[in-house]
């Protein structure tokens, strides 16, 4: 099949919305949409981007809390043919800038009762960036009052399925930020297949607790593909978690590991999560002790999603195979979906789908990135021979399960966010009282993984572990901290001289299945 024969994700949202009009697509608090009323949102939302001249090719960034109106405007956009991306809430507002700078982005939807001191201070700091706010404090343009004047012009649907309209920010193995090339079809696909293999409910009552902006927005098109209601929630509490539910019955939701950790933690009444019929989990490995657990406490609902940026889903574990009495199948990450092609990738370079072959996994298929944004090396190295090659290396087993054992990469994943090392080590090598440093991942129970940092001080230098995690804290935000530092005297280095890294891994591994969490 052709990519641009493929419907796009603006095709799907628009079909969606005029197929169940008269039913609530977003609810958060008091305050709901109906589908027709998103629809009329998305169309006057599309009329201003148009009045300001943004059509196909120009790149808007969003920062948002969790609610409906910045989403609407992410759909808008893309039926333009215009690419989108979305900034971490919690990042640094250098990182924010230079996102925005490498991006080229020529507008910028902030949610402005969350972020009105960040919409100032990317206001003044990025010239010619056009600001579009939503929310009580106005910076910029309001970008709710100019959609309702325009609520009566019709939505356009101007964009190919070969467009490039997504954009994800991730990490580059020399630190500099990557970015994701999506095309229309590739994030349709997404939909499509987590809407035919997750096992989403019928008419699904979906409770959004991660930022849509990244893991809890993929199901929000399969939702309304379902007809049914996305709850959104601004952040994570575990009683409001609780109350929401039971309120709500709500019967499917996502959650990144850290956040089924907090609820085991808080052993909430079993009978007021009696409604959920799915919990999908992503964002990092979980722990299958953990994972257990929590299937005795809320029962057999959970589903995992595999997936990377580069393509989403690679694989499901669904909620059928998820088995109590067979730890392998809690260690997995899932079957490969049915839209991708995998195969482990041999150090000969054989790619093979052999039971047992230990290698990198690699995959391919029409929801697999274009590439990565200016950036052609990079490109080259990920999609050699014509496949993504993820960095994870795993396994299939003799069921057809796909299990990750370590990472190529260096990548820590610590509450469902990618941090890269080099990142981190850059900025504590910064710092004036700092000789060199290493930076790892090590187990964390709440977080899966925890950033960790060996530092070498400069001769007769002495430095409170607190002050390195405020360095980088205020300027790359408390994603990136350390969690825990070792003050040490010297680095064990790689006969070629590099820093070796599996051996400062190895003593916080040592006795466990896996090396990652």
């Amino acid at each position: 099949m052709e990519l641009n024969s493929l419907p796009t994700f603006y095709t799907l949202v628009m079909r969606a919305l005029a197929k169940y009009p008269a039913r609530i697509a977003f609810r958060q608090g008091d305050a709901q949409l109906s589908y027709r009323q998103v629809s009329a949102l998305i169309a006057g939302e599309q009329a201003v981007f148009r009045a300001h001249g943004f059509g196909r090719g120009a790149k808007i960034a969003f920062l948002s809390e969790n609610r409906p109106e910045p989403w609407c405007a992410n759909v808008a956009a893309q039926g333009l043919g215009i690419a989108t991306t979305w900034l971490h809430p919690l990042s640094a507002l250098d990182l924010h800038v230079d996102q925005l700078a490498e991006l080229g982005a020529v507008a910028l939807v902030i949610d402005t009762d969350a972020f009105a001191t960040r919409a100032r201070e990317l206001a003044d700091r990025v010239p010619g960036l056009t600001i579009f706010s939503v929310g009580a404090a106005t910076v910029g343009h309001d970008l709710m009052h100019l959609a309702d004047k325009s609520a009566d012009v019709p939505a356009q649907d101007i964009a190919s399925s070969g467009d490039i309209v997504n954009l994800s920010l991730t990490g580059g193995t020399t630190g500099r930020s990557k970015i994701v090339m999506k095309s229309g079809a590739s994030v349709a696909m997404q939909s499509i297949t987590l809407n035919g293999e997750l096992g989403m409910p019928d008419c699904p009552r979906y409770l959004a607790l991660a930022p849509i902006s990244h893991v809890s927005g993929q199901l929000i098109l399969p939702t309304l593909m379902r007809g049914g209601t996305i709850h959104l929630a601004r952040k994570f509490d575990v009683d409001e978690f609780v109350r929401i539910v039971e309120r709500e019955r709500i019967n499917a939701t996502l959650m990144v590991p850290t956040m089924v950790y907090r609820l085991l933690d808080a052993a909430p009444d079993r009978a007021a999560l009696q409604s959920l019929e799915l919990i999908a989990y992503a964002g990092s490995v979980i722990s299958p002790d953990r994972l257990g657990q929590a299937m005795d406490l809320v029962g057999p609902v959970f589903a995992q999603i595999y997936a990377q940026a580069e393509c989403t889903p690679i694989a499901i574990l669904s909620k059928e195979h998820h088995d109590r009495g067979d730890p392998a199948s809690l260690q997995a990450c899932g079957t490969p979906v049915g839209t991708v092609q995998l195969a482990i990738a041999s150090d000969e370079g054989e790619y093979e789908s052999d039971p047992g072959k230990v290698g990198e996994i690699c995959v391919r298929g029409p929801a697999v990135t274009a590439g990565y944004l200016d950036n052609p090396d990079e490109t080259g190295v990920a999609l050699a021979d014509d496949w993504l090659h993820t960095g994870d290396i795993g396994f299939i087993d003799e069921f057809g399960r796909l299990s990750i054992v370590d990472r190529k990469k260096d990548m820590i994943v610590t509450g469902g966010t990618n941090v890269y090392p080099r990142e981190v080590e850059d900025l504590l090598n910064s710092h004036p009282d700092v000789s060199s440093c290493a930076v790892i991942g090590v187990p964390h129970e709440s977080w899966g993984e925890a950033v960790h940092a060996f530092i070498i001080l400069r001769p007769g230098h002495e430095l409170p572990a607190e002050a390195l995690q405020r360095h980088v804290r205020d300027r790359k935000g408390p994603l990136y901290a350390p969690k825990t530092i070792d003050i040490v005297g010297s680095l064990p280095l790689t006969a070629v001289g590099k820093v070796d890294k599996q051996a400062l891994r190895a003593p916080f591994w040592k006795g466990r299945a896996r090396n990652v969490a």
